[in-house]
């Protein structure tokens, strides 16, 4: 029963943990962005909101804004708009390159832990 847990493949449930980790995705980037400086501005008008709702959602795009970079994250759904400038762009990408680091190692540790149960003390699994 190599690569099984609990009668499961260990792929299966990486796959569902990546999966979850997908769910929290849009909160996670909002939240990297505002500990990397951008600005959150909300749509607290119909003309804001009509506005917000016209540009590429829930992408980090990148305009020039009196000859200067700036960067835009839109979520109509949360009403918010991230506006950022460079230093703030190159420190959220710094950010996010230590969570998929922290993520990586986190998987890592799982597999791990998962190879390392030795079912077949324990009578060949749990619950057949």
């Amino acid at each position: 029963m190599a690569g099984r847990l609990f009668g499961i493949r260990w792929e299966l449930l990486v796959i569902v943990a990546l999966g979850i980790l997908l769910v929290g995705c849009n909160e996670e980037t909002e939240q990297l962005l505002s500990a990397a400086g951008f600005e959150a501005k909300v749509a607290d008008t119909p003309e804001k909101l009509a506005h917000l709702q016209t540009l590429d959602q829930q992408a980090l795009v990148r305009h020039t804004k009196d000859g200067k970079n700036c960067y835009v994250y839109a979520d109509a759904k949360q009403k918010c708009l991230y506006v950022g400038d460079e230093a703030a762009y190159q420190k959220f990408r710094a950010l996010q390159v230590q969570m998929e680091v922290a993520d990586e190692n986190q998987m890592a540790a799982m597999e791990n832990r998962a190879a390392a149960m030795r079912w077949e003390v324990w009578g060949g699994g749990w619950r057949r």
